[in-house]
């Protein structure tokens, strides 16, 4: 039996299948905790929809139950793509932090043949937390490198991953195959998907700030085309590390900023809990980023966020892929270094006259 508590303050019914869910009301369903799928807080109409789809799938398949399968499907990509059609920011922060979001490898091994991995920096260790290595897009040769956060809730390798928390010698290494790639002619496709830069003790010891400073400066003055895309969590130094690009792409429900929102309100206003506001005011959405200028193009995801369907959010960024790489190919060195130049010297620039 349901247990009915809670509010949602949305202003709308849903038909759940197991009777009106009405959000306008102070009473919901809420369905058993211990069994809830792999949802975000905000998707409990989703979870419960779930529940009744993986229930019907353990009967025996007969017509009546293949029928209520499919019925409960419908509803439940309508009440998804209502609900993905208003989330907030802070709301887009915890899908672009979803443990189940495709990462780096996911894309690679979708959009990609002959991935040959580049390991170590050739100073200190190789990096787990930082993909590097050459592969084939449309038969075409590519630099590959990206953050890898540990996909699929797999702890184990969240931990052998870092979490996504790159070190100095990860972004070494990513300079290391990107100046490799510059060597062979091949364009370089970064996949950005971090909380930040690694900022533990040994990665001061280090020089983390050093080896950002070096990657921002030498990924600047690349000759080959480097092509960004912020498909996860674009935290801070740790992202723009192997994110200076000539043309940047953002995935609909990705983020990019300077902070994360728990620091931004930790620092602004002493707490951490003020997350929420802290999103609303880092202007951290692709849509928001698109109009500063900071990105050039944003690319949708499936109805519900990349983790919902790894096969469509591949081929969804493959179009756009495709084209940047065409584009940047056909115009000659300079031309390339000059807009690159250009487009970072220029942000920052909205709602700032110069007077002479």
């Amino acid at each position: 039996m349901t247990q009915c508590v809670g509010i949602w303050p949305l202003g709308f019914c849903w038909d759940l299948g197991c009777g009106i869910w009405d959000l306008t009301c102070p009473v919901t369903l809420k369905p058993d905790a211990k069994n809830m799928p792999d949802t975000l807080e905000f998707e409990e109409p989703i979870a419960v929809l779930l529940k009744e789809i993986e229930a019907l799938s353990l009967l025996p398949p007969t017509p009546e139950h293949q029928q209520s399968i499919q019925q409960l499907a419908a509803r439940l990509a309508s009440i998804r793509a209502e609900i993905y059609t208003r989330l907030t920011p802070w709301q887009r922060v915890l899908v672009a932090r979803h443990p189940s979001r495709p990462t780096v490898l996911d894309y690679i091994s979708r959009l990609f043949t002959d991935f040959t991995e580049i390991s170590g920096d050739r100073r200190f260790a190789d990096d787990h937390a930082m993909i590097t290595g050459f592969a084939r897009y449309k038969d075409e040769p590519v630099l590959i490198v990206g953050h890898h956060k540990g996909g699929g809730g797999d702890t184990k390798q969240k931990i052998y991953r870092n979490f996504g928390y790159a070190k100095p010698e990860g972004y070494r290494k990513g300079l290391r195959a990107m100046k490799l790639a510059e060597k062979f002619r091949r364009p370089v496709l970064a996949f950005v998907d971090t909380p930040a830069a690694y900022p533990g003790v040994e990665s001061e010891e280090r020089g983390i700030a050093e080896a950002i400073a070096f990657n921002l400066r030498e990924m600047a003055a690349l000759e080959v085309p480097v092509i960004v895309m912020v498909h996860g969590e674009g935290g801070s130094g740790g992202a723009l590390g192997i994110a200076i690009g000539d043309r940047i792409l953002m995935h609909e429900f990705a983020i990019y900023s300077v902070i994360p929102p728990e620091g931004c309100a930790a620092i602004l206003w002493r707490d951490s809990n003020r997350k929420v506001e802290a999103s609303e005011a880092l202007k951290l959405t692709a849509p928001d980023l698109l109009g500063f200028g900071i990105i050039d193009e944003i690319v949708p995801e499936p109805t519900g966020g990349a983790h919902t369907n790894m096969d469509e959010a591949a081929a969804l960024l493959d179009g756009p892929l495709e084209r940047s790489l065409r584009e940047l190919s056909a115009l000659d060195e300079q031309t390339r270094l000059d807009l690159r130049y250009q487009k970072f010297r220029q942000m920052g620039n909205i709602g700032i006259t110069n007077v002479e």
